[in-house]
C-alpha cells in the first residue's frame, strides 16, 4: 500500500472527539499536521487548551484508527504552540455542532466586543433566535458557556471563541 497524507486525513475524519462525539478531531481542528516518514505517519495535534483531559484519549483513538487501517508504526506528537483556536474548526464542524444543539463559535477568536462592554450575540441552535442571554460563563466543559434562548426558553451550550 502506498501511504499518502491525504489518506491519513481521510481516516482521521473517523476519529471522534470524546467530549463532543459528533465532531471529528479534524472538524475540531486539533489535528495540525500529517507527515509521512519512511512509511509511517506522524500526526501532530494541539489540545483545545493545555489541560484538556481528552487529549490522551484522542491520541489513543488516532493510534487505534490508524492501526485498524493496517499501519503499525504511528507517531502522535502534541504541540502547544501556536495555541489552538476556534478559528481552526472547520465550517462542517460548526454545522455539526449546531445540528447537535450546541451553538458554534460566532465570529473569530479576534472578537474584542467584550472589551467594549458589548454582549456577544449568540444564535439559538434550536429556533435560530438571537434573543439569547448567558446564564453562566462556564458550561458542560471549559470550552463552552451556558446560554438560554428568551424566545423558545431552551438552555443550550455555546462553544466559546478561543
Amino acid at each position: 500500500m502506498v501511504l499518502s497524507e491525504n489518506q491519513i486525513w481521510q481516516w482521521l475524519e473517523d476519529v471522534s472527539d470524546p467530549e463532543i462525539p459528533v465532531l471529528s478531531v479534524v472538524d475540531l481542528g486539533v489535528v495540525r499536521h500529517v507527515d509521512i516518514n519512511h512509511d509511517h505517519p506522524i500526526v501532530t495535534i494541539t489540545p483545545t487548551y493545555s489541560g484538556c483531559p481528552a487529549m490522551n484519549e484522542i491520541e489513543e483513538n488516532i493510534r487505534k484508527k490508524l492501526k485498524e487501517e493496517g499501519l503499525e508504526t504511528i507517531e502522535v506528537k502534541t504541540i502547544l504552540s501556536p495555541a489552538w483556536t476556534t478559528d481552526w474548526m472547520t465550517e462542517n464542524g460548526k454545522k455539526k455542532l449546531q445540528e447537535f444543539g450546541i451553538a458554534p463559535p460566532e465570529g473569530s477568536s479576534a472578537d474584542k466586543s467584550v472589551l467594549f462592554g458589548k454582549a456577544k450575540q449568540v444564535t439559538c441552535p434550536k429556533c435560530k433566535s438571537t434573543n439569547t442571554s448567558m446564564i453562566s460563563q462556564f458550561g458542560s466543559t471549559a470550552c463552552k458557556s451556558l446560554y438560554k434562548c428568551e424566545d423558545c426558553k431552551e438552555p443550550f451550550d455555546y462553544f466559546k471563541c478561543i
